[in-house]
């Protein structure tokens, strides 16, 4: 073997897209080329041992916010005991602010931006001459057409046990400062007919689940239908036999034609995931996002009261010129909008993007260790951060894992973020932690905080046990999870 293509993916039912995409475009090298991906909080030594059992030539290491450092202690280990294998790097935690980064100074090559076909390129001058006498190769964005498409390198394996990842086009058209997209131009659709072929062939061979990566789903709205379209007909030809289908909508951009599509899906075999942010006008143009926060509201309440899609609403805190109040109003108005979840992130500072350019006039103070998470602003100081971050954990742990589904109303009441802050305050001094709570325990202590804010004992632990009662494992539920094809945590949030 002559080239390896790796990874460390965030776990392994995720599948990585992009090491797909570079294989799929080896060219004659092709043949030489295999992938081998890794999970992270994998032992270096393991992982270095694994890859050189391959013999491997070249290695390309696809590096992201989320694993770049543990790559870079296996290419540090590559380069002590293997010298002679030649590393490339590539990812977009590697395309900005490129050689101040460690892993880039202990690499031989990077290829930044787009790597469909550079890397393939870089691959061929290094085994066949003439050498590159460059190190660093700005990845080089071809025509849409050009690309050839991976889905036939998902294995079996893979359709039957991962998250296959897909995209029906790339880029994105608006500039909000907090993402990479910001610094793309526009959106970039590949060709329709040949995408939809390969989605096709991937649900013949039985792919059930699809999650789509692009950012801007529903820009294209004549698309948009076509790819729903393709998914409805085949829950339409066999509803024994259901797919599910993960799209990112843009919230203010839902057009009649669209909702009656959407509306026309089967519980369980869709989800939309919608970036809303931030609700402050003030702050949306301090980063520069242009929404209409009516007209996002508006189609969030109708997915919601008119579609049995499952959503899954984007808010970030920690953004420049937000405080809490804001923050908690937005929040307030999204639980009331009725929103299966609500992501609640904080702030991250990712290479290359503009929210940089805040750092001084709003004291951004950012984690210099990935994920490069904003620890204290001018307006939210480092204490309050951190209630934000457990705040986060228990809402994803209580609200979005929808195993507490008849006990979260009471737990939020007509003042959702103050309840639920107290409520995560409090379970904090009795856990001291965020992580690895057995659920009888957080049920237990749920339970118990309904009797500190007043609840009668017998209501609070009568509303836990019903979710209990109604939970995953429940026949009700087990029968509901064998129809539809979306995951248990989707599930849950079904109606019971």
């Amino acid at each position: 073997m002559t080239i390896l293509l790796s990874t460390l993916n965030a776990r392994y039912a995720h599948a990585s897209l992009g090491l797909r995409y570079l294989l799929a475009n080896m060219g004659p090298l092709g043949p030489d080329t295999r992938i081998q991906e890794f999970v992270i909080g994998a032992k270096t030594t393991e992982v270095v041992e694994r890859l050189l059992a391959q013999h491997p030539r070249i290695i390309g290491f696809g590096v992201y916010i989320w694993n770049v450092e543990e790559t870079t202690r296996i290419v540090a280990m590559l380069k002590r005991v293997a010298p002679e294998v030649t590393i490339v790097l590539g990812g977009p935690e590697v395309s900005y602010e490129t050689n101040e980064q460690a892993i880039v100074k202990l690499a031989d090559y990077v290829v930044t931006g787009w790597g469909d076909l550079t890397f393939a390129q870089l691959c061929t001058e290094i085994l066949q001459g003439p050498q590159p006498l460059m190190k660093v190769h700005a990845g080089v964005q071809p025509p849409m057409a050009q690309v050839a498409l991976p889905y036939s390198l998902y294995s079996d394996e893979d359709i039957a046990h991962r998250t296959l990842y897909v995209e029906a086009s790339r880029g994105c058209p608006f500039k909000c400062e907090f993402c990479l997209s910001s610094l793309d131009k526009t959106a970039w659709p590949f060709p329709l007919e040949a995408f939809l072929a390969q989605m096709e062939a991937l649900h013949a061979r039985g792919a059930r689940l699809f999650k789509f990566v692009d950012r801007t789903f529903n820009l294209n709205v004549k698309t948009s239908m076509k790819i729903m379209q393709f998914f409805f007909d085949k829950l339409e030809a066999n509803p024994e036999d259901p797919v599910y289908a993960h799209f990112e909508l843009v919230p203010d951009h839902l057009p009649e034609a669209l909702k009656e599509m959407i509306a026309r899906f089967p519980a369980g075999a869709l989800q939309f995931e919608i970036g809303i942010q931030s609700f402050n006008p003030e702050v949306q143009a301090l980063v520069s996002r242009r929404q209409d926060n009516a007209k996002a509201a508006d189609n969030i309440r109708w997915l919601c009261e008119h579609s049995q899609a499952h959503l899954h609403v984007d808010l970030i805190a920690g953004l420049p010129g937000e405080d809490i109040a804001s923050f908690a109003r937005g929040f307030d108005q999204l639980v009331g909008l009725g929103a299966h979840e609500i992501q609640f992130g904080i702030l991250k500072r990712l290479r290359g993007t503009p929210i940089i350019r805040h750092t001084e006039p709003y004291h951004m103070v950012y984690d210099p260790y990935p994920p490069y998470t904003v620890l204290a602003t001018s307006l939210i100081d480092f204490p309050t951060m951190q209630r934000l971050v457990r705040f986060a954990r228990y809402w994803d742990l209580v609200a979005n894992s929808g195993r507490f589904a008849y006990t979260t109303p009471e737990l939020l009441g007509v003042r959702p973020f103050e309840n639920f802050m107290a409520f995560s305050d409090w379970i904090y001094t009795k856990l001291d932690a965020t992580h690895r709570i057995a659920l009888d325990r957080l049920a237990k202590l749920v339970a118990e905080w309904l009797q500190v804010t007043g609840m009668e004992r017998e209501r609070a632990l009568g509303l836990v046990a019903s979710d209990y009662a109604g939970g995953i494992d429940s026949p009700a539920k087990k029968e509901r999870a064998a129809a539809v094809a979306a995951p248990a945590r989707q599930v849950r949030h079904l109606a019971a």
